[in-house]
């Protein structure tokens, strides 16, 4: 049976001093193909990507947009999308593909592990990890995957400014089943450093909370800029 090639797409913006390691972990992996998005980096993101050979290509900025043009580019039978300040673990690949031949599954993600020492993100991860198997939702920085049949169905992501790879779990879990893998991605902890562990929670909490009271997306991702968590 022929392998099943992954295409991982990577939205990018800034991120200059990150996406190299990323990369460094991809580019080796057989039947493997990366798409780096930019959304108008002002760094040397870009050159960076470019150096490591593999795809890049530009949109607007914004996740959604960046992560539809990837997937539109894509030849993948499945696609990863992750956040380039996450690292996929070892043998993702191989990982992505067992998940998907389970009967039922559309789609799934990984465990999250945060890059920090500090104690509450402990908690941070037990309660993210728990989530996304109790209720089947897991976020972003999770590394989402699936059959790309699955996601031309469903229309891609959602043309949101903000909480669209929520919205695109919801449209995906009447569809089967959403599996989280027992292996942990590794993501920056950036963002509770730079604001504290307490305020980014209650940050992230709010965004979810005012979208399910209808606050139009586009006033969410305003307030969330100016708390200074912006992608």
């Amino acid at each position: 049976m022929k392998t099943k090639t992954i295409s991982v797409i990577i939205p990018v913006l800034n991120e200059a001093s990150r996406i190299g390691s990323i990369l460094e972990r991809l580019v080796n992996t057989d039947n493997v193909e990366v798409i780096v998005v930019d959304g108008g980096s002002q760094d040397q993101t870009v050159s960076v990507a470019r150096s490591r050979n593999v795809q890049v290509i530009s949109t607007p900025p914004g996740r959604a947009c960046q992560m539809n043009a990837g997937a539109a580019r894509a030849t993948g039978d499945i696609l990863l999308f992750l956040h380039a300040d996450t690292c996929l673990p070892a043998n993702f690949d191989s990982l992505v593909r067992q998940a998907l031949q389970a009967p039922q599954t559309i789609a799934g993600a990984f465990e999250l592990r945060i890059d920090s020492q500090q104690f509450g993100l402990r908690l941070i991860e037990r309660l993210v990890n728990w989530r996304s198997r109790f209720f089947s939702m897991p976020y972003g920085d999770q590394a989402i995957f699936l059959k790309a049949t699955v996601f031309h169905t469903i229309g891609g992501f959602p043309n949101l400014p903000i909480m669209e790879d929520f919205e695109f779990i919801r449209r995906l879990q009447p569809l089967g089943r959403i599996t989280i893998v027992p292996a942990s991605v590794l993501t920056s902890g950036r963002r509770w450093e730079r604001l504290g562990i307490i305020k980014t929670t209650l940050i992230n909490q709010l965004i979810i909370l005012g979208y399910f009271f209808g606050v139009s997306p586009e006033k969410l991702a305003q307030w969330y800029r100016k708390q200074g968590k912006w992608q």
